[in-house]
């Protein structure tokens, strides 16, 4: 088990006085027999009232609704966490699902069903040449040899872009310009995984790198994959690896536009639009 404190600073600086509209907070971990929330304080200016929720997906939702106008706005989230997913590897899948191709046992379809649904629908034959192209279409393989297989295959084979642009690319952008961020990529495997029958999700949260130095951190966004057995597993195509405990998720998602850290909007004269400054740092406790 190690122990974690994250922070989290989000700052909006906008040219004149806005009217602040609510704005949805995706920033707390979520918590499982992996994670565990030892404290959080979070401070946000201005003047605001916050009220939390589950939703659909079960992750933590703070509405924020804002009492005055302001020129700045700030949120500064604070948690300590307790994370014992150390040897991500060690599991077992069920018979059934060794190998694939196989199907979802009917208790669990109805369930996963949404999470088997393309996004980009319109894409599938791009989808389907692709994943030809890889020879993962054509043979009996390994369940987990597949997914290890085009996780890898992403990050050897794309190029890494960091893109300041909100939303994510679709899986066609993608492939057609072999690059992409962290969500993009995130995205083509989800909907590799969709194509082939495999409930996947978007997960978004924090990855820990403490090669960067002290309090070295990043926010991040992978996929999850669910597996008869272990059930929902992480894969990482932007690294190549299976998540283990350098990855914290705070929300996932079905569609990979709905879980941003921070979404909102404002009100103002015309001008030029708000600058944005992000800060997370991860730092190791004893």
């Amino acid at each position: 088990m190690q122990r974690l404190k994250i922070r989290h600073l989000t700052v909006y600086e906008f040219p004149n006085p806005v009217t602040l509209q609510p704005h949805r907070l995706l920033i707390r971990p979520r918590e499982g027999h992996d994670v565990r929330i030892e404290s959080s304080k979070l401070d946000i200016y201005p003047a605001h009232r916050v009220r939390w929720h589950r939703d659909v997906f079960d992750n933590s939702v703070a509405v924020v609704r804002f009492l005055e106008n302001a020129q700045r706005l700030a949120i500064d989230s604070e948690v300590v966490i307790q994370h014992y997913e150390e040897a991500p590897l060690d599991f077992i899948v069920e018979d059934y699902a060794v190998d694939y191709p196989f199907e979802y046992r009917k208790e669990e379809r109805v369930d996963l069903a949404p999470f088997q649904q393309l996004v980009y629908a319109d894409q599938q034959s791009m989808l389907r040449d692709w994943l030809r192209q890889l020879n993962l279409l054509s043979e009996k393989i390994e369940t987990y040899v597949l997914l290890d297989r085009l996780n890898r295959i992403i990050t050897n084979e794309f190029n890494y872009m960091i893109r300041e642009e909100p939303g994510v690319q679709s899986p066609e952008q993608t492939l057609s310009s072999r690059s992409g961020s962290c969500r993009d990529y995130a995205t083509l495997f989800i909907e590799a995984c969709r194509f082939l029958g495999l409930a996947s999700r978007f997960v978004s949260g924090y990855s820990h790198v403490p090669g960067l130095g002290a309090g070295g951190a990043s926010t991040h966004a992978w996929a999850e994959v669910y597996l008869p057995g272990p059930g929902w597993k992480g894969f990482d195509p932007t690294a190549g690896e299976l998540t283990g405990n350098r990855y914290i998720p705070v929300a996932v998602a079905r569609h990979p536009e709905m879980a941003p850290p921070v979404a909102g909007s404002f009100v103002g004269p015309k001008g030029p639009l708000p600058t944005l400054s992000v800060e997370v740092q991860v730092t190791a406790l004893m």
